[in-house]
Parts: structure tokens; C-alpha cells; sequence
């Protein structure tokens, strides 16, 4: 018997001549011998004709095409038309590979004086080349290069570890202009921070050397008390089964470097699996002789150092976790994104997916990363710290937005133990594009979207990672404007379609955020954010941000109810606070922009039509207060209450032909939050940013960014303190920039295991056009529809679809076959480097978020 494809099977065919068959076969009775044998060397001659001599069938595309009543022809391969970008070049891109090393050579140079050594094999102590990347240039160079001008000379900004120095420092140059040559030089960047001098205890991590000198407090001694107390070992071998997780901030003013560390179980999603044990120690400065554990947890009991520790362990008196409760014997699968339960009714089927039968509708310039749709443009760059920003955001040819992008990213946990209880992550610290990992397509995009690379510099080289941004266009499946009428021209539809792009940067534990760093093997918990930009037809944005990953699991035991959620039997979800910071250098009809409150409240009017009837005399009814907020001091803002309003940004001087000010409205979207926590030591001056749900100040050159990668470790002391921006500059018919946040409340539950979910842990705002246009810009489009009424009741509605066939139809080509690629990685010489192993590649990829523990 034929096998039936799996999951599909053909429906019963009914055959009006089966009981007339079924009758035939009664009479004829039991075929003969010589019937069946018959039968038999038919169906082998057939068989043999079907398999080998038949002539090969046509591919379905190609019996679609010739078939004479489909008429179907191959669709448009998915590829972007060429755009036009208004430039030749693109003034805020990122440096290429062979730009970075050419400026490292030229650093390294004896007549620099600057005695650096190579990131691969530094040290603390040495002075080390930490990040080259583009330095912004100032906006009025670059508009005027859009204006027709002559392109803005190009400025490298790079930071140097002066790890040797007699008081070790970091410091900032602003190094050019490019390309290299005799006119090159380099000066001290300070103006663009509050502190001018960096602690070197603020520093991020080099390479794992630092770390290695950390394994040595995990003495063999401790490792066997911990193999008894847990079953688990760190002892530096391949097969240890602990795995070290550290808290942030690790300093408060850069005086001293600390840390708490708690133990992980060596398993797939150790950030779920902590141990009931923290340790913490002390890593200031950089002699390693110098650094000690200070503390220890364990069990509610608090030791002032390690030998206190084991001294308890020897004599007895320490107070077990009872065996039961250590998790020796547990299953620990539920850890893993390995597909679980019951399949679901056809979900063997592939779901729907995207396909531009006519072609793709946007375009992109390559060589400028330049895009253009439905009138809008755009210029895309990537940096280090934040990764994507958009530059120069036009529609109609009107620039409504100079700069796009994501400045800072917090997240503030709560907890009954010395690590959650104590983290306060600020993921610019780590490099959130630094962190950006090559997009899956068809699951992270859409089948048909195109791929843009990105470029990224650390100590240890540089990473180009081909598929850093995706750009694709969808149909909303809902239309911008319709209305059911009779009259002629009132009843139709426009269809919704948006270009998203979108990057997605892992940090961690999350696709998002912190570190993890193996001790044994260290981890700093961290998450995977998905950065979307969304441009609709009317004119509106949509900047949305969603999170998944593992959560930066607790050890459950009563004492935590209240910080969290239980999700197994010892692991749980902490309590938490994701904050994200925006920058939105809006230019609305020009420089020359006001901020406008909108607020709508209550009146009670009376009104001389009224009559003193059951009524009343009077109304109570809404109003509109309209306020043009005239100083920075006025302008660290919450949304209004029950969001009776809105604010703007508004040219009073530019009206629409109603002779309203021309503008863009800032609206809550998803989860619109602030921070929860006022006072924090460890987000006391170096988030205050996160405090509100926006603000807004003056544009300045010398406050490119609400935050910086020192940020994290200076809360007592930063290097942009957000508060100083807001210093009583009047803001009326001036350039602003409007600080917008998103975020999540995160209270854990059982379904955020294993991963969270971009369904719920999603937040959102968007910029709307007040009275920028006329009318309704949408009716623009000719993917609409106009339907006119009948002549008479029972008669087709007539209609008019301006010429676009929706029911244009044609084969799509085939996806591409799955295919997941490492970065291309380079050395400081710009040599493309090979990974000899995939732990090799591992280390690479986490970095300092997972580092083996080698004794």
C-alpha cells in the first residue's frame, strides 16, 4: 500500500458507480489464479515504466506557468531596488575594518608615547586600545552637507585603558580627521561628559584575563565543600558543574570594585538554576595580589571571609541546606527551548508567511545604508554602545527627525539575597551593539526581508556581522482609515502597510541585557532586545521594544515571597524593572521648535440654551488647555493622568492652512513606565533619566547622550549626570531633543520560563502628525478602495481599486535554505581570524558574559 505524505491526506471522492461495482464484484464471485497473476505483472510493468522510462515531470512552477488556464509566472525575486540617497556619502557611518586598524597602527606609533599593548594579551596594567568607532559629526556641518555642501571632515572617537600609568585612568580622544595622514592628530574629549577624568575602576572588561585571577578564591578547599554541600563542583575542570553569576554596579564612585557572586548549576539556562551560595569579593585596582573575597553566604548565614567559611564547615557548626532541598537529583530539562507537550491541531503545517507578489516596494543604497518608502528616508549607523540609530528621517522630502536611537537601557532587580537585592545593570556598559547577533531569517524576519551588516570594534578586534539589520515591509492585516456610507465618496478603505527595521542585540541571560561571566564558569546576567522602528503610510512612527530570553533567576525558599515568582521547585523569577532611554532629535518644519502640553480636563459650563428642565442649566463636559512649556526646569515630564493629553513638539512660527503650528505628538504605546525605585544608591545620579516618562531640552553639542558605558559603575559620581542637561535653558523656537523611555514592570511567573516572551515584554511609544499636514496624508495611497452603491437594493456595489490589482498573483520563489553563520572577527592587523573550536567560538560570541574557569 502507497505511504500517504505525513500530515496531509486526500478527502474521500464519492463515485456515483460503487454500488453498481460492488454489485458486479457479488456476481462474478473470487477472481481465478490466472486473473491475479494477471494483475500482477500489469501493476510490475507499470511500476517499472512509472520509476525508470517515464519522461520527468515539470516542477509545480513550471506546470503553473505552462498550464493554459493559470497563466502564472514566476514572481520578482525579493530584492531591494536601488534607492537614491541625497548624499554620496553617509556622514554618520560606521568605520570600516580597514579605517579602524589603520587608526590602531597610527596609535601604536612610537611618536605617539602612548606604550600600548594588544588587547589579546593585556593585562591590567598595561595601557590598552579599548574602543575605536566613528565620533558624530556636529549637526550644523552635517545639515549643511545635506543642504548641497561639502561633506564634514570625519573624527574617530577612541577610549585607551591607561592601565600603566602611576594612577591608572581612562580617558577619551577625539582622533582625526580621516583618513590617516600627516594632518592626523589627537586631543582629550571632554566636553561631552560631566567628569573628565574616568576611574579605572569604572573600566569594562578587556579580555578574560582580568577574570582568571578572580578563580583563584574558588580555593580547592572551597571547591570540595562545595561538591558536598550541593553535588556540584568547581574545581577548573571540562566537566565542572558550576557556573558563577556577578551583580552590578561594581563600584559607586570608582574609589574601590566590587562584586557579589552567586553559583549557578553548568547547565543549558544556568541563570535559572542558582545555588543557595554568594560570595563576595573585592577586584580594586590592578594588582591581583591585592584583591580578596570579603564575604560570604550561605543558607542565611553571613561569614566575613572565606576561612571563616570552612572553618564552620570543619567543626560542624554550619547549618545545611537539608539535602532534599539541594536539587541534586532534579530534572533539569524544563531549562532548555527544546519543543515540549502535544503537538497542536495542523501545527505540522508552516504557518503563513509574507510574500510581495509584485516586488518589494522599498529601496536601499548599500554602500550609504540609505532607505526609502512611500516618501519616507532614512540613513541607518551602528555604534558600539546602543548599536542601530537612524539619521536624517524624512517624508515628502521634509526632515521630520535628525537623530533616532536608544541611549541607555537599565534594569533594577529585588530580592532576599546579596545578588538581586544589590544589581542595578546598565547594559551600555557591555555594548549593546557590540553584543548584536546575526538575525534568523524567516524567525527573527520575515522570509523575504533584506540584510544589512554592522560593524563593531572592542580591544580584541573587530566583528562584521552580515545580517546585523533586517528591513522589511508588511501588511498590517487592518486598514489606516475606512467607513461604511452611501453617498458618493464615503465609503472605502486604505490598506495598512508599515516598514519595520529592526536589529536584535543578545546580552546575556536575555536577549538583552546584563552579563554572565562562568567563574567556574563566570555569568553577568544579561538579555536579548529586539529593536523595532515602524514607518506607517499617514505619517505616523512606532518605536517598539521587546525582550526575551532567560530571566536572572533567584534561589526560591519562603523568605523570598514578595520578590518575585516560584517557577520551580528551587528557581525563581525576580522582581524587576526594565527602563530603556531614547533620544529624538525632532526638526519640525526646521530648527526652530517649542514644546506644547495638551492636556483635556473637566468643566461646568451653563449654557443660555438650556432651560430649567429634568436637565439642568448646565454641562459638564471635557475641554482642551493647550500650554507651550517654556524652560528646561518645567520640562521632566510624566504622561498626563489617565492620558488626557499629550505632548508635542510644535513650530509656532509654521502653520498648516487651518493656521495651527505644525507638529509631531508624543504618544504612549505599550507599557508606558518609569522606573519604580527614587533613591537607590545604586542608580542615585547616573539613571535620572528613568525617573519620568519623558523629557525634553535643549539641543547641545556637548550632551550627545543621556548616558555612558561608565555610567554603571558610577551611580555616586557619573559621567553624564541626565539632571545637569536641565539647567533652566528656555526651550521655546529653539532645537530640542525629547528624551522618551519604555520599559516593563517585571513580576515574574511560571510561564517566563524558559524564556520570557516578546508578547508581553513589550513597550512602546509613537510620534503622530499634529496638524503637520492639512488632511489625512494616507488618502494618498492608491492601495485603497472606493465603493459606490447600486443602482438598486440587490445589485453589486461598484467600486474603484485606482488600478492596483490585489488579486495579482504569481509563484514566489523558493526561501533560501536555513543557514546561521558566525561573525566575520578580525585582529587589530585586520586579519580575518579562524576560530579553532566551537568553544573558541563561544568565547568569542559571550565574551566576558560566560569565561571558562581555568585554573
Amino acid at each position: 500500500m502507497p505511504i500517504r505524505s505525513q500530515g496531509y491526506q486526500l478527502l474521500p471522492v464519492k463515485n456515483n458507480n460503487s454500488e453498481h461495482s460492488r454489485e458486479n464484484d457479488d456476481v462474478s464471485g473470487v477472481p481465478s489464479r490466472r486473473l491475479r497473476l494477471g494483475f500482477l505483472i500489469l501493476f510490475i510493468v507499470v511500476t517499472f515504466y512509472a520509476l525508470f522510462l517515464a519522461p520527468e515531470k515539470p516542477s509545480l512552477t513550471e506546470s503553473l506557468k505552462n498550464s493554459g488556464h493559470t497563466g502564472l509566472d514566476k514572481c520578482a525575486s525579493p530584492i531591494a531596488p536601488a534607492a537614491k540617497p541625497p548624499t554620496s556619502t553617509n556622514p554618520w557611518a560606521p568605520l570600516v575594518v580597514s579605517e579602524i586598524t589603520d587608526i590602531q597602527r597610527w596609535l601604536e606609533a612610537p611618536q605617539r608615547e602612548l606604550n600600548l599593548t594588544r588587547g589579546s594579551s593585556a593585562i591590567l596594567s598595561d595601557n590598552v586600545v579599548y574602543l575605536i568607532e566613528t565620533y558624530y559629526p556636529a549637526k550644523a556641518d552635517a545639515l549643511a552637507y545635506l543642504a548641497g555642501g561639502s561633506a564634514p571632515d570625519k573624527y574617530a572617537h577612541v577610549v585607551i585603558h591607561h592601565g600603566g600609568s602611576d594612577a591608572p585612568i581612562i580617558k577619551n580622544y577625539l582622533v582625526g580627521p580621516l583618513p590617516v595622514s600627516e594632518q592626523m592628530s589627537m586631543r582629550l574629549l571632554s566636553e561631552i561628559y560631566h567628569e573628565s577624568e574616568i576611574p579605572f575602576n569604572a573600566r569594562g572588561f578587556v579580555n578574560i584575563e582580568e577574570l582568571r585571577d578572580v578563580f583563584k578564591f574558588i580555593s580547592p578547599e572551597l571547591s570540595e565543600a562545595l561538591d558536598d554541600l550541593f553535588g556540584a563542583t568547581a574545581r577548573g575542570n571540562d566537566n565542572d558543574t558550576l557556573v558563577a553569576s556577578a551583580g552590578g554596579p561594581f563600584s559607586f564612585d570608582g574609589s574601590t570594585r566590587k562584586t557579589w557572586f552567586s553559583l549557578r548549576r553548568n547547565l543549558p539556562g544556568p541563570w535559572l538554576l542558582p545555588i543557595n551560595f554568594w560570595q563576595y569579593i573585592d577586584v580594586s585596582g590592578t594588582d591581583p595580589s591585592l584583591w580578596k573575597a570579603s564575604k560570604i553566604v550561605y543558607n542565611h548565614q553571613i561569614f566575613g571571609s572565606t576561612e571563616e567559611f570552612l572553618q564552620s564547615y570543619r567543626n560542624g557548626t554550619l547549618i545545611r541546606v537539608p539535602k532534599q532541598v539541594t536539587g541534586v537529583n532534579e530534572d533539569f530539562s524544563w531549562t532548555t527551548r527544546k519543543r515540549v507537550g502535544t503537538p497542536r491541531d495542523l501545527d505540522h503545517l508552516p504557518g503563513p508567511r509574507s510574500v510581495s507578489f509584485a516586488g518589494l516596494r522599498f529601496r536601499v543604497d548599500r554602500a550609504t545604508q540609505y532607505i526609502s518608502w512611500m516618501g519616507w528616508g532614512m540613513y541607518l549607523s551602528f555604534d558600539r554602545d546602543m548599536g542601530l540609530n537612524i539619521w536624517d528621517i524624512t517624508l515628502k522630502a521634509e526632515r521630520i527627525i535628525y537623530q533616532l536611537a536608544p541611549q541607555e537601557a537599565i534594569a533594577q532587580y529585588a530580592g532576599n539575597d546579596p545578588l538581586q537585592s544589590t544589581t542595578a545593570w546598565q547594559d551600555r556598559h557591555f555594548g549593546m551593539g557590540l553584543a548584536v547577533r546575526d538575525l534568523l531569517p524567516g524567525y527573527d524576519c520575515p522570509h523575504e526581508a533584506v540584510y544589512l551588516p554592522a560593524t563593531t570594534h572592542s580591544a580584541l578586534g573587530v566583528i562584521v556581522r552580515e545580517k546585523a539589520i533586517c528591513v522589511f515591509e508588511q501588511d498590517t492585516g487592518r486598514p489606516v482609515s475606512r467607513h461604511t456610507g452611501y453617498m458618493e465618496g464615503e465609503f472605502g478603505a486604505v490598506k495598512g502597510y508599515m516598514l519595520t527595521v529592526r536589529s536584535i542585540s543578545v546580552v546575556g541571560n536575555y536577549d538583552y541585557g546584563a552579563s554572565i561571566v562562568q567563574c567556574p564558569d563566570v555569568l553577568i546576567s544579561l538579555n536579548a532586545t529586539i529593536f523595532d522602528y515602524m514607518f506607517h503610510i499617514d505619517g505616523t512612527m512606532e518605536v517598539r521594544l521587546s525582550a526575551s530570553g532567560y530571566l536572572q533567576g533567584g534561589y526560591w525558599e519562603p523568605l523570598q515571597e514578595g520578590y518575585g515568582g516560584r517557577i520551580r521547585e528551587h528557581s525563581m523569577g525576580n522582581l524587576h524593572d526594565h527602563v530603556i532611554n531614547y533620544k529624538v532629535d525632532l526638526d519640525i518644519a526646521g530648527l526652530e521648535n517649542s514644546l506644547l502640553e495638551t492636556i483635556a480636563g473637566q468643566e461646568i459650563v451653563e449654557q443660555p440654551w438650556l432651560e430649567d428642565d429634568e436637565w439642568g442649566r448646565t454641562v459638564i463636559q471635557q475641554k482642551i488647555t493647550r500650554r507651550i512649556i517654556e524652560t528646561e526646569d518645567e520640562a521632566l515630564l510624566k504622561y498626563p493622568i489617565n492620558f488626557q493629553g499629550h505632548y508635542s513638539i510644535v513650530n509656532q512660527n509654521k502653520t498648516n492652512a487651518w493656521g495651527n503650528p505644525r507638529g509631531y505628538a508624543i504618544h504612549a504605546g505599550y507599557n508606558p513606565i518609569h522606573n519604580t525605585i527614587v533613591g537607590s544608591r545604586r542608580l542615585l545620579n547616573n539613571a535620572n533619566w528613568a525617573r519620568y516618562n519623558l523629557a525634553v531640552s535643549l539641543r547641545k553639542e556637548t550632551e550627545p547622550s543621556s548616558s555612558s558605558m561608565w555610567n554603571m559603575n558610577l551611580p555616586g559620581k557619573p559621567t553624564v549626570d541626565f539632571h545637569k542637561f536641565f539647567d533652566g535653558d528656555n526651550i521655546t523656537q529653539d532645537d530640542l531633543v525629547v528624551w522618551v523611555n519604555v520599559g516593563t514592570h517585571h513580576m515574574p511567573q511560571a510561564e517566563d520560563s524558559p524564556n520570557t516572551k516578546t508578547t508581553v515584554a513589550m513597550s512602546s511609544f509613537l510620534l503622530t502628525p499634529l496638524n503637520y499636514f492639512d488632511s489625512d496624508i494616507s488618502l494618498e495611497s492608491t492601495n485603497a478602495i472606493l465603493l459606490s452603491a447600486p443602482s438598486q437594493p440587490g445589485k453589486p456595489w461598484g467600486f474603484d481599486d485606482y488600478g492596483v490589482k490585489q488579486d495579482f498573483t504569481c509563484v514566489p520563489e523558493t526561501p533560501p535554505p536555513f543557514e546561521y553563520l558566525d561573525p566575520k572577527v578580525y585582529d587589530e592587523e585586520g586579519r580575518l581570524k579562524e576560530l579553532e573550536s566551537v568553544e573558541d567560538m563561544r568565547k568569542m560570541a559571550e565574551m566576558y558574559h560566560r569565561i571558562k574557569f581555568e585554573l
